[in-house]
């Protein structure tokens, strides 16, 4: 029997599965911390509907689904920009809509970015798994039955919250979807093996997002690198970019076979035998996951000090953006 307050998947999309904020605390035991990929319009999504803990929510990718509500229901829609449609009828997104028992929302063709947000009042009510509700595919844990969402699932909804008084998120809150990104970076842990030039090739040169790229990492073209000759020691690979195996940060960058950089996103592997020459900053890795492919890319180094105050600024901007609604 179906939940009173749920949502029923007429048609998935072509990759729907339900994320909150994350699983942390996991990643030394092989599980990541998963979570949305852009977890400032995830954030901003479930602001707009009264939720202010992180509750779950959907992400869609490129494709989005089309569902029922079941129950009368309050959704937001943030993150790339996309047609919103209840009953066929355009609406805007960041801004709060609300569904009658029966009502079918749909989407159209994404228009930039690769992902948007979908989150209802109350959030989505699965069982947390090692305290997150995230869904991560490879392990088959959490989110709807560890898996992405399919035809005829009926995804239940959270007791409604309380709604902010705003319930359109202004212009200047929202972030950019463009063709063009400048992603900064801390070089290391590896980049003395990277030769003067190649080590020029990756910060001063253009790289452009592959259509390789999901949860797990995102793969550019470009000019190449090149790598320092070594006798490689016992345990590493004969590949120049192998070292012998080591943890992985989350926004690491590696370049197997010194020819297409790979950023490990919220769903990688947590050790492997390939070097780490940078990391993404924790403050551009939503900046990273608005990419779609084809979007030409920059990688700028920068120190710690700049690292920590653009976190603390991307934190301010999100309190502000939030207290925007009231």
């Amino acid at each position: 029997m179906a939940s009173e307050r749920a949502i029923e998947i007429s048609q998935p999309g072509l990759a729907t599965t339900v994320q909150d904020r994350g699983r942390i605390g996991y990643y030394d035991l092989g599980i990541p911390q998963g979570g949305a990929l852009d977890q400032y319009s995830a954030e901003l999504a479930n602001a707009l509907v009264g939720n202010r803990d992180g509750e779950a929510l959907l992400e869609c990718t490129y494709l989005g689904p089309v569902l029922r509500a079941h129950g009368s229901l309050e959704v937001a829609v943030t993150g790339a920009p996309v047609p919103v449609k209840v009953n066929g009828e355009e609406r805007p997104q960041w801004t709060r809509l609300a569904l009658a028992d029966g009502d079918e929302l749909s989407f159209g063709y994404i228009g930039g970015g690769s992902r948007y947000f979908l989150a209802f009042s109350g959030g989505i009510d699965v069982p947390a798994v090692l305290g997150s509700r995230s869904t991560y595919l490879l392990g088959a844990l959490g989110g709807f039955q560890g898996r992405k969402l399919e035809p005829g699932d009926v995804v239940p909804i959270g007791a409604p919250a309380s709604p902010p008084p705003g319930d359109t998120l202004a212009e200047e809150h929202r972030p950019v979807f463009g063709p063009q990104q400048q992603v900064r970076v801390m070089l290391g842990l590896y980049d003395h093996r990277l030769t003067e030039r190649g080590l020029a090739n990756l910060t001063e040169q253009e790289w452009t997002l592959t259509p390789v790229a999901d949860r797990a990492g995102l793969r550019y073209d470009g000019p190449g690198v090149e790598w320092r000759e070594r006798v490689q020691p016992f345990g590493a690979g004969s590949d120049p970019s192998n070292i012998v195996d080591a943890g992985y940060a989350v926004g690491s960058i590696q370049i197997p076979g010194g020819t297409q950089p790979i950023i490990l996103h919220r769903d990688a592997v947590s050790g492997g035998g390939y070097a780490m020459v940078a990391t993404v900053i924790s403050a551009d890795m939503d900046v990273v996951a608005r990419a779609a492919p084809g979007t030409k890319t920059r990688f700028v180094p920068v120190d710690l000090d700049t690292a920590l105050i653009a976190r603390k600024d991307r934190a301010e901007r999100l309190a502000a953006a939030i207290s925007s609604l009231g």
